[in-house]
C-alpha cells in the first residue's frame, strides 16, 4: 500500500505539462520568443492576450502540429514530437507520434467534423483507426460522451444538420474519445453566435470539474477568471506574467497587461 501511495505521489508530482524556453519562427519572424510555463495534473490554464500575440501556435506546438525550433514540451513528462536517444532529441512520425498524442486532446476554433460522417461516426473513427478499439466498444463510448454534451439525440445527423455550438460539442467529445490526459483549447468559442457560446463553455466547465488537465487559448475574460487555476498573459511572443485569475485580471503588475485588460474592459462595456 505504501508502494502505491508513493507512486500516486510520485506521478501527481510530474507537470502536465512542462514547457522550457520554447521557441518558434515562420521565416524570418519569430512568434514563439523563449515561452516556459508550467501546469500541473488537474490544473486549468488559460491563455489571454492579443491577436498575433503566439497563444495558438504555442498550443499547436504542445501537440507536434508546429514544430518548434529550440527548447522542449513534456506533457506529463513525455515528450510528443520526439524521442530521446542519448543526450540527443530525435523527431518521430507516424505512427510512433500519432501514440505520443493519444494523451493530448486537441479542439480547434473551426469544428473540423468530418461532413460526410454522423456525428457517431466522427467520434468512432479514431479510436477505430488508431486504438484498434472493438466496434461495440467504440460506438457504446461515443453515444455515452454524445449523451456528456448534451447531443446523445443527434447521434445520426450530419455537421450540416447541426448548429455551430452543436458541432464544437461534438468536436468536444471527439477528442475525449481518444481518452486524453491533457485536452488542448484553441478559442473554442470564437467562431460561435454570441447564444451558442455557453453551450460550448458549460461542457468545458464540467470537464474541469471532472479534474481534467486543460490548457485553453480564451477571449472570454469572465470564463476565464471563473475556471483558471493559473491565467497566462501573452504579448508579442512572450509570457508577460502568469498567475491565479485574481492576481493577473484584478491586480496585473505589468503596464502591458494593464493596458490589454483595460481595452478589453471597454471593448464589452460598449458592446453591453
Amino acid at each position: 500500500m505504501a508502494a502505491v501511495e508513493a507512486e500516486r505521489a510520485m506521478q501527481a508530482a510530474i507537470p502536465a505539462l512542462d514547457a522550457r524556453a520554447v521557441r518558434k519562427s515562420f521565416g524570418g519572424s519569430e512568434v514563439l520568443k523563449g515561452v516556459s510555463l508550467t501546469a500541473m495534473p488537474g490544473e486549468v490554464m488559460c491563455i489571454i492576450g492579443p491577436s498575433g500575440s503566439g497563444k495558438s501556435t504555442f498550443l499547436r506546438c504542445i501537440n507536434h502540429l508546429e514544430r518548434i525550433d529550440s527548447g522542449c514540451l513534456l506533457v506529463f513528462g513525455q515528450f510528443i514530437g520526439y524521442r530521446q536517444v542519448g543526450q540527443e532529441l530525435r523527431e518521430v512520425r507516424g505512427r510512433h507520434l500519432a501514440r505520443q498524442r493519444r494523451d493530448v486532446g486537441m479542439v480547434f476554433q473551426q469544428f473540423g467534423l468530418f461532413p460526410h460522417m454522423t456525428a457517431v461516426q466522427n467520434i468512432v473513427e479514431a479510436p477505430l483507426r488508431v486504438l484498434k478499439q472493438d466496434k461495440r466498444e467504440a460506438h457504446e463510448r461515443a453515444e455515452g460522451l454524445l449523451r456528456r454534451v448534451g447531443l446523445l439525440e443527434k447521434r445520426d445527423a450530419y455537421p450540416s444538420e447541426l448548429s455551430g455550438g452543436q458541432q464544437q460539442r461534438v468536436a468536444i467529445a471527439r477528442a475525449l474519445a481518444m481518452r486524453p490526459r491533457l485536452m488542448l483549447f484553441d478559442e473554442p468559442t470564437s467562431a460561435l453566435d454570441p447564444e451558442l457560446v455557453n453551450e460550448v463553455l458549460n461542457v468545458i466547465r464540467e470537464l474541469a470539474a471532472g479534474g481534467m488537465s486543460m490548457i485553453v487559448v480564451t477571449h472570454e475574460m469572465a470564463f476565464a477568471r471563473d475556471l483558471a487555476d493559473i491565467v497566462v498573459f501573452m504579448d508579442a511572443g512572450i509570457v508577460v506574467e502568469s498567475g491565479a485569475p485574481g492576481e493577473v485580471m484584478d491586480h496585473p503588475r505589468e503596464r502591458r497587461t494593464q493596458e490589454f485588460l483595460e481595452k478589453v474592459s471597454s471593448r464589452q462595456s460598449r458592446h453591453a
